[in-house]
């Protein structure tokens, strides 16, 4: 018998996909009366309106729909995640034309030269600057892009891969769970409950600093380790193909020359991200003005860089083609909510959760409440998805228990941002994944004692808040 090995994210997102659709015969099918809500600018389910209606059982043809319709549903017509599956084929096209310059090797081997040893506070400073794009506006999908740029920068400091995916997806992900001003989490979940976004905004602070320093040290152990014994990597087993992956063929020394050409490309690749964070957070921007402003900057790059229209397509074609598994990934990760949605279980699992919150005192309450939105967040990994659905629900219930409804807008989305660090049905967590080369398994074994400690802290917070 040869070694088990932990299956693919595909294999897991697609048995998800069957265990759902398997659900849809077992979970009576039910709906809330819904009504627009033009502050939040769509429809919110209305409370005491369950009600249960005819079922969609879905069966084998809506298994292999599911991961069609999660990347584009042809029977209405709407986008799901094909606007995001061609932001990511556009940024590995992108991230490819910039690699073949030199520009970026070059540049990681000078700021290691720089730092001198002192590697290891790149981790704390990467991870506020992710934290702080959670904790404004939300940063997921467009943290992809960074992948790329941060875990070569790792390699060469004698890291690995995950400390790269940990930098990235903890810090963007710890600042998104003590979300203060996200407007797609806080904002419309304190519309929703029918409270100021400001209000709680203490019990979130204490929240995101608390959280954002277990994470820090967290990764920071792991990474001085990793280290000190290369061996000690989850995933030492891959370094030399990881080095030649992500450094393009280099060494971890990297480098010596830095040419004019390359700092004028690397100008160009850094004021991008700039442009890419002031689009999103200032201008409105998203996926199709972000894919736009990177193919654009590749042809920048490409013409700076003196490409030949040849190759210039050539190596952007070859880093769409590098992502377009992760492109896939997306697109399977939302087929989960496509069969639930269907089925028509949804509201069902809601109206269960509303029912075990009835009745509780203040501290049981808050976090029953904080464990059944940790549950319902495997099914609704979208943040805004998740409070448009349960706070007009959950809400309203906090007056009966005497909790303020403050606190159930932090519990809901402490809970969100604490699954959403592991979660399978988050495209942007098995995306993450699937750039920076770790298995789903290893991602666990690296998080799980730390997801034990922020559950552990943000109970403790919700308590006293009461």
């Amino acid at each position: 018998m040869g070694k088990f090995q932990f299956p693919t994210a595909f294999t897991i997102l697609f048995g998800l996909i069957i265990l759902v659709a398997a659900a849809t015969w077992i979970i009576p099918a039910g709906e809330y009366d819904r009504t627009f809500n033009e502050s939040l600018g769509r429809d919110v389910p209305v409370p005491g309106t369950y009600h249960t209606v005819e079922g969609d059982k879905q069966g084998l043809v809506d298994v292999f729909m599911a991961p069609i319709a999660g990347l584009y549903n042809p029977e209405t017509e709407e986008a799901n995640a094909i606007d995001v599956a061609v932001f990511v084929l556009v940024i590995g096209g992108f991230l490819m034309v910039v690699t073949r310059t030199g520009a970026i090797d070059a540049g990681i081997g000078k700021v290691m030269i720089a730092l001198e040893g002192r590697e290891k506070w790149m981790i704390p400073i990467l991870m506020a600057f992710f934290a702080a794009g959670g904790t404004i506006y939300g940063m997921a999908e467009e943290s992809l892009a960074f992948y790329a740029l941060i875990i070569p920068v790792m390699l060469r400091a004698g890291y690995d891969s995950v400390t790269g995916v940990a930098i990235i997806m903890l810090g963007a992900g710890i600042g998104t769970l003590g979300s203060t001003i996200n407007p797609f989490a806080t904002v419309i979940a304190a519309n929703a409950a029918g409270i100021a976004f400001t209000d709680g905004i203490v019990s979130r602070l204490i929240i995101l600093v608390l959280g954002w320093l277990a994470c820090v040290i967290w990764v920071m152990r792991y990474a001085e380790k990793v280290k000190t014994n290369p061996g000690a990597s989850l995933v030492a087993d891959m370094r030399e193909d990881n080095i030649a992956h992500f450094l393009q063929g280099g060494t971890e020394d990297g480098p010596t020359q830095f040419t004019g050409t390359h700092k004028i490309v690397l100008a160009i690749f850094v004021a991008s991200f700039a442009l890419l964070i002031y689009g999103v957070s200032v201008l409105g921007w998203w996926m199709g003005e972000m894919s736009a402003m990177f193919l654009a900057s590749s042809i920048l790059v490409g013409i700076v860089a003196r490409m030949g229209e040849h190759e210039f397509v050539d190596n952007f074609i070859e880093g769409a083609k590098d992502l377009l598994g992760v492109a896939l990934i997306i697109g399977v990760a939302r087929g989960i909510v496509v069969v639930m949605d269907a089925g028509k279980i949804t509201d069902t699992i809601l109206y269960w959760s509303e029912q075990a919150v009835s009745g509780l005192g203040t501290i049981a309450f808050i976090n029953v409440m904080f464990w059944l939105e940790v549950a319902l967040s495997f099914f609704v990994p979208s943040s805004s998805g998740l409070a448009v659905l349960t706070m007009p629900i959950m809400a309203p219930l906090a007056d009966f228990s005497n909790v303020a409804r403050d606190l159930v807008v932090t519990a809901y989305q402490s809970a969100n941002g604490l699954v959403n660090l592991i979660n399978p049905t988050f495209a942007v967590v098995m995306g993450g994944l699937a750039i920076g080369r770790v298995s789903y398994d290893k991602w666990l074994r690296f998080t799980w004692p730390l997801l034990v400690i922020l559950a552990v802290m943000i109970c403790i917070v919700l308590s006293v808040g009461t």
